[in-house]
C-alpha cells in the first residue's frame, strides 16, 4: 500500500465557469411499489441548482429507491421527476452516480480509472489528459498517477471514485452511501475533506446515508423520510457553510440529536421487522 495523498483542502477547485450549478429537480408526487409492498408514498420536493441534500430514515424506507428515481434507473409506479434547466456546454453525463463499492478496474491505474468515463466522448487526447490531471489535482492524488487500486487504500480508493465521477462534468450527482465501505477512522479522516470536495464542485448534490454525522457535514438540507413506506417527515436546514464544519461544532452536534430524536423510535421499530423476516 501507498502511501496517503495531499489533504484534498489543499488541491485547487474547479474553475468557476466550469463549476455554475445549473439544473434544478422537482419530485412531484411519486410513488412507488414492489409488488404489493408499497416502498413510497406521495413524495414531493425540490432541489435546488448546486444545493446538496441528504436522505435519511430508518431501514427499508425508501431512500435509495427514491435515489434510483431521481437519476433515471428506476421508473416510479405514480408521479414523475421533473429537470428544468439545461447542463454546462462541457457536461459530459448530466446525472452521475456514485455508489459505496468503489467499483475501480484493478487492471487500470488511477490515471486509467478516470480515462474509462472520458474516451467515449472526450476524444481529444490532449483535451482528456488535461482533464485527468484537473481531476487528480482536486482530489490530492497527482502522486498517485500511475498506481493501482490494490496498492491504495480504502480511502483513496474512493477519492478515485469521486475524481472519475466529477471528471464528467456532471450536473447532478447522486451518492449512495459512499462512505460506508470505509473503516470509522478511514471515514472520520475523509468527511471533512469530501464535504470540502462537494461544496467546491458546485454540483446539485443527493446523498443517501444511514449515517447522521455525515449527513449535517455534507448537507444543505436533510430530508428525513418516515419508516415504509416512505414519506416525508421532515426537512432540517443546515445553514452553516461547509469550510466552517467541524466534527465537535456544537450547532451540528444539535442538528444531529434533532435528526435522531426524529427517525429513533422509527429505526427501532425498522430494525425489529428485519429480525422478525429472518
Amino acid at each position: 500500500m501507498v502511501a496517503e495523498p495531499a489533504r484534498l483542502t489543499d488541491a485547487p477547485a474547479l474553475e468557476e465557469e466550469t463549476s455554475a450549478p445549473t439544473l434544478r429537480l422537482r419530485v412531484d408526487r411519486v410513488t412507488h411499489q414492489f409488488g404489493p409492498n408499497l416502498v413510497l408514498d406521495d413524495v414531493t420536493l425540490e432541489i435546488a441548482p448546486g444545493e446538496v441534500l441528504a436522505l435519511v430514515g430508518p431501514s427499508g424506507c425508501g431512500k435509495s429507491t427514491l435515489l434510483n428515481i431521481l437519476g433515471g434507473l428506476l421508473l416510479p409506479t405514480k408521479g414523475g421527476v421533473l429537470i428544468h434547466g439545461e447542463p454546462r456546454p462541457d457536461c459530459l453525463n448530466a446525472l452521475t452516480y456514485v455508489f459505496q463499492d468503489f467499483a475501480l478496474l484493478p487492471w487500470r491505474t488511477v490515471a486509467g480509472n478516470i480515462s474509462l468515463v472520458l474516451e467515449d466522448k472526450l476524444r481529444d487526447e490532449k483535451a482528456r489528459r488535461e482533464r485527468i490531471s484537473e481531476m487528480l489535482r482536486l482530489t490530492g492524488l497527482e502522486n498517485f498517477a500511475h498506481a493501482y487500486p490494490k496498492q491504495l487504500s480504502g480511502g483513496m480508493r474512493q477519492r478515485v471514485g469521486i475524481a472519475r465521477a466529477l471528471a464528467v462534468r456532471p450536473a447532478c450527482l447522486f451518492m449512495d452511501e459512499p462512505l460506508s465501505a470505509l473503516d470509522a477512522q478511514t471515514r472520520a479522516l475523509l468527511l471533512e475533506e469530501f464535504a470540502l470536495l462537494i461544496a467546491r464542485a458546485a454540483i446539485t448534490t443527493v446523498y443517501v446515508t444511514h449515517n447522521l454525522n455525515e449527513a449535517v457535514r455534507l448537507a444543505n438540507r436533510v430530508v428525513v423520510l418516515s419508516r415504509r413506506p416512505g414519506r416525508i417527515k421532515a426537512i432540517v436546514d443546515i445553514d452553516r457553510p461547509a469550510e466552517l464544519r467541524r466534527e465537535d461544532d456544537p450547532e451540528l452536534l444539535v442538528a444531529e440529536k434533532t435528526l435522531w430524536s426524529m427517525i429513533r423510535d422509527e429505526a427501532s421499530a425498522a430494525d425489529r421487522e428485519l429480525e422478525d423476516a429472518r
